[in-house]
């Protein structure tokens, strides 16, 4: 009890040691935080500091770029300038060569035009011809109707374009009929002749092409380019007419890009709309490389996965190939959901109640284009050993066999339809399905020329109501065009009531020279 009271007595030694114990403890506690904030001080600054030198070294490298830029820009510019005295002696006395041989040809010191084309030679003089009398007319009515020797015309328009006075001008002078305003009849606007536009101003690169320092320089001049630009104008205008770029169909939308890439009138505030253009028309072999002529570089990897969006992934590959972009969307994946999609659109299509009649034949369509389309790429892009196109391509002879199986004919049982005498001629195969057709195994008079009048029918037999409209002699020259109604027609004879002989017809070979056919019954 003693201790008990020391203890707890005011004088007592532990209260002091009690006190400093907790004031360690706060002090300790103190210092754990000031450390703790000290620490966390130091990391941010750190973080500051490692952040600061990345900006550092990323404003040094834009500004080494900037200067390398500038530097080579100097230089082109300085090479532009040096070269334009020679380029322009080059274009004037090409210009001078083309107006002399044109003079002659137009003073009759050389033949005007070669009469027959009988092979590639012959085809490319023809075109030259066109283009040294700057005929833009002749010119595009003979490439138009050669749509079959389009790879000739291809390797041909560029080398004959060279004997033009003013090939930009001849070019643009010569699609005017169609771009950029179709002036053609609406009879004439069924045949597209978008693949023509696109074919000479391809062929007109080349040909512009500065010879001295290449593409950064088109031999354009101002008034030819100018003209192209109200063109280009014209054809945005119009967009409204046609139903939106929605609407617009895709080789008028090929021949603009093209337009706008060959004149080099290409324009930074319209890349929008180009890219809704090349995304609109991307299944175009060519639009990978438009889209890059026409500055939408920066924008590629947006419209790949647009296009990927869309379930065009075959064109995504195309585009990824173009620009290098292939780390990022790998082609074998792209292609595998490419074949999944297609079988859920043809399984789709087979179960689709509205489709039952053709459902399979479309369904096996869709998968068939699905698989030319991947092993085309798998081809071209050397992809055998990450995809073996073996499997694909013995479904497409699976495909291709089944489809060829369902259009061919059943057999026809042996005995169905057998001659009635020695002599007599098969009746038409199709006769049966049209009720009230007349079927004759004679053939036809010609139309100038009635058909001959029948005998009259024996007593009791109602005659066929000839009096009613004819109907087309649908079964070819082997079925006059008789027409009769069922309802004409009485109740059977009772057996054994029947009062002659079958009807005798005349015999067409007597009447109108024709050759004579023995008497069938059928």
């Amino acid at each position: 009890m003693a201790d008990s009271g020391e203890s707890t007595h005011p004088d007592s030694p532990r209260l002091p040691t009690m006190a400093s114990f907790e004031e360690f403890s706060r002090q300790a506690t103190l210092m754990n935080s000031c450390t703790r904030l000290w620490k966390e001080l130091c990391d941010h600054y750190a973080s500051l500091e490692q952040d600061l030198i990345a900006k550092s070294e990323s404003l040094r490298s834009k500004i080494q770029s900037l200067d390398d830029h500038t530097e080579r820009s100097l230089k082109l510019l300085e090479k532009r300038e040096g070269t334009i005295e020679g380029s322009v002696q080059i274009a004037v006395s090409s210009a001078e060569k083309s107006t002399k041989a044109a003079i002659k040809v137009f003073e009759g010191g050389e033949e005007e035009a070669v009469e027959e084309v009988d092979d590639d030679e012959g085809l490319l003089l023809k075109l030259k011809s066109f283009c040294v009398r700057m005929d833009h007319e002749g010119f595009w009515r003979f490439v138009t109707v050669r749509k079959k020797e389009l790879d000739v015309l291809r390797a041909k328009i560029p080398i004959a374009l060279e004997n033009c006075i003013d090939p930009p001008r001849f070019v643009l002078e010569s699609i005017s009929e169609v771009f950029p305003v179709d002036k053609r009849g609406k009879s004439e606007r069924v045949n597209d002749l978008g693949w023509a536009c696109v074919l000479i101003l391809e062929s007109l690169i080349p040909v512009v092409v500065d010879p001295v320092i290449g593409k950064e320089r088109l031999l354009v001049t101002p008034r030819v380019r100018e003209h192209a630009n109200e063109i280009a104008e014209t054809w945005k205008n119009s967009l409204e007419e046609r139903g939106g770029i929605e609407n617009v169909k895709t080789p008028d939308v090929h021949t603009f890009l093209q337009h706008l890439v060959t004149f080099g009138i290409v324009r930074k505030d319209d890349v929008s709309l180009y890219r809704k253009l090349v995304v609109g028309s991307a299944w175009r072999k060519q639009m990978p490389k438009l889209a890059v002529s026409l500055g939408l570089g920066d924008e590629m990897s947006d419209m790949i996965e647009e296009l990927i969006s869309r379930g065009q992934q075959v064109d995504a590959v195309h585009f990824t190939h173009e620009v290098g972009l292939v780390d990022k969307f790998p082609t074998v994946p792209l292609l595998k959901a490419f074949l999944k999609d297609a079988k859920k659109a043809a399984a789709a299509i087979t179960e689709d109640p509205n489709n039952t009649g053709r459902s399979a034949y479309l369904a096996t369509r869709k998968e068939q284009s699905a698989l030319k389309a991947v092993i085309k790429c798998i081809e071209e892009y050397k992809l055998e050993a990450q995809f073996p196109a073996e499997n694909l391509k013995k479904r497409l002879e699976q495909l291709e066999k089944t489809k060829t199986d369902k259009k061919r004919p059943a057999a026809a049982p042996a005995n169905k339809r057998t001659r009635a005498s020695n002599n007599g001629p098969m009746p038409p195969a199709k006769a049966g399905r049209l009720t009230n057709a007349y079927v004759s195994s004679f053939p036809a008079p010609p139309p100038f020329v009635r058909s001959p009048s029948h005998m009259q029918y024996p007593a009791g037999v109602a005659p066929y109501a000839y009096d009613r409209p004819a109907v087309p002699a649908i079964y070819g020259s082997r079925s006059p065009s008789y027409v009769y109604s069922p309802e004409a027609v009485p109740s059977p004879l009772p057996a054994g009531s029947y009062p002659g002989a079958p009807i005798n017809y005349p015999v067409y070979g007597a009447l109108y020279g024709a050759p004579s056919y023995g008497q069938a019954y059928y």
